[in-house]
């Protein structure tokens, strides 16, 4: 990964596999199958903290459905720049709560 980021100065990843779940959801439908949500929501974004990059996450609002989550993610001790670039989606209005 350390080499990578001589090329780039972010990357922008998905933070889930499917859109946000409704509230009291209990399962994520994905390839065919029915998960158990809670384990498999954060699918994406574990190798990605067991490496101990900085990153943060945000939502993304493609259209009227849930958001969808993004995690945009950083060389080491560079967190400036992921928030940097969270604050630039949430200004253009791509990024909200």
């Amino acid at each position: 990964m350390l080499e990578l980021f001589a090329e780039v100065d972010l990357i922008l990843a998905p933070a889930t596999p499917v859109r946000a779940p409704r509230l009291g959801q209990k399962t994520l439908e994905w390839e065919g199958q029915s998960l158990p949500l809670r384990p498999n929501l954060g699918l994406y974004t574990q190798p990605v903290s067991f490496i101990g990059l900085p990153v943060a996450a945000v939502p993304l609002w493609p259209d009227d459905g849930l958001p969808v989550g993004v995690q945009i993610i950083a060389a080491p001790w560079r967190e400036d720049l992921a928030l940097r670039a969270a604050r630039v989606l949430e200004r253009q209005g791509v990024a909200r709560l």
